[in-house]
């Protein structure tokens, strides 16, 4: 027996509005909003040399990094390691963390978050000033 697939379930990077609030370039492909899942969201990112994504972190919610080009530092907590193409990251509920491209070329990376926070303005808490203050969150979608 075949099931038909009757929503979206694909969507092309370049089809979503980039989001650079806290720094580099963040596309949330896979979200409630674009596709109608619930159990989280995730999308890619893009980090030219010198950038980084300001200090933050979910209390709701464990974000999963998976590094595709170039080298990134992150803090956890404070301590910092260096990631590199095919390193893969958990970054526990309530961790904060910052990202930096640390290497001379453009970084890439896939990431996930799950599970949803119950409400969008609840899935992220800066640390610190975002870079671009004035710039709207990522919309996720889920529950109002």
């Amino acid at each position: 027996m075949t099931t038909a697939i009757s929503r979206t379930v694909k969507v092309a990077a370049q089809e979503v509005e980039a989001n650079t609030k806290r720094g580099g370039d963040l596309r949330v492909t896979l979200s409630p909003k674009t596709v109608g899942c619930t159990s989280g969201f995730g999308g890619v990112l893009t980090l030219e040399p010198g950038d980084w994504i300001t200090e933050h972190y979910h209390p709701y919610s464990e974000e999963f990094l998976h590094i595709i080009e170039g080298t990134l530092e992150m803090s956890l907590d404070g301590q910092t390691m260096t990631l590199a193409a095919g390193d893969s990251l958990l970054v526990p509920i309530g961790v904060r963390h910052r990202l930096v491209n640390t290497g001379d070329v453009t970084a890439r990376g896939a990431f996930h978050l799950s599970p949803l926070a119950p409400r969008p303005e609840l899935g992220h808490v800066d640390t610190e000033q975002a870079q671009r203050p004035d710039q709207a969150n990522p919309d996720v979608g889920g529950a109002p």
